[in-house]
């Protein structure tokens, strides 16, 4: 059917109350005309009334349908949810409070000072860390959560059977074991250079502040924090030398508003209710 079509119809129903599609709405909604709904028509009843064949197109994995129940509410309201959540891992965490932490990929040891600074205590037991698994403060974050016995989501750009960076293959086990590992790609997907501007949507989406370490003055963590201020989630940034290359995006962000953080309370006042 394709994710236009698909989104074209969501915007006529609010996202909050999604419910799955009748056969006959489904038909109208993909424009299938002649010989070809009683072909639509049969494999939809076949995939709906044989579960084993839904587990072989999803290669085995778990997922979450926008119309389920489970489906992040959050999530559901924001810009272009993704229709299927596969994971690896506690979905209980999509519960909890969440809290984005994102940066540069080439990071200086500023970043990871910070993170040593702010993720211990309160933020690790009281609200888990979402990232996208990236290189630098995304994979730091990660890290320091996880050796904080903290809990973590990453959100990824590949299939859930695909490592990238190749690097964080044994990370990324872990969070699919211990944590929560999520992506709207089927397996076996690559990390195609689009699929990481269309990750951060979901990271945008799914949690209630975002975080932001280090950026460049035009970068995937300064995308991910526009998107979550397009979702009406609170932006904070760490605040940086005005001479470094990688805190020009952090200071532009607090000039145009974002709380800075310079200890763990500014980030906790942000989740009293």
């Amino acid at each position: 059917m394709g994710k236009t079509k698909i989104y074209q119809w969501l915007n006529q129903h609010p996202t909050a109350n999604v419910t799955l599609p009748s056969l006959e709405e489904l038909i109208q909604i993909a424009n299938v005309r002649g010989k070809n709904v009683t072909l639509f028509s049969s494999t939809y009843i076949q995939l709906m009334n044989d579960d084993r064949l839904v587990a072989k197109l999803v290669a085995g994995e778990k997922w979450l349908c926008i119309c389920d129940e489970d489906y992040p509410l959050q999530l559901k309201e924001a810009y272009t949810p993704p229709l299927i959540l596969f994971y690896r891992g506690n979905i209980k965490l999509l519960k909890t409070r969440l809290l984005g932490i994102v940066g540069a990929r080439n990071a200086t040891h500023y970043s990871m000072d910070v993170l040593r600074k702010l993720i211990p205590g309160p933020i690790s037991t009281q609200m888990t860390v979402v990232s996208g698994l990236a290189m630098g403060v995304d994979t730091w974050s990660h890290q320091c959560v996880i050796a904080n016995q903290g809990r973590t989501i990453a959100v990824i750009g590949t299939g859930l059977d695909v490592v990238y960076p190749r690097m964080n293959s044994v990370l990324q086990a872990q969070i699919g074991r211990e944590h929560l590992l999520v992506t709207e790609y089927p397996n076996g997907t690559p990390g195609y250079r689009n699929h990481f501007p269309e990750r951060n949507r979901i990271i945008a989406g799914l949690i209630e502040t975002i975080l932001v370490t280090e950026a460049k003055h035009h970068s995937g963590s300064l995308i991910t924090a526009n998107l979550a201020l397009q979702n009406n989630r609170n932006v904070l940034a760490v605040p940086g030398q005005i001479t470094s290359e990688l805190s020009v995006g952090t200071n532009e962000l607090i000039a145009a508003g974002a709380k800075p953080v310079l200890h763990q309370n500014d980030i906790l006042s942000e989740y009293i209710s």
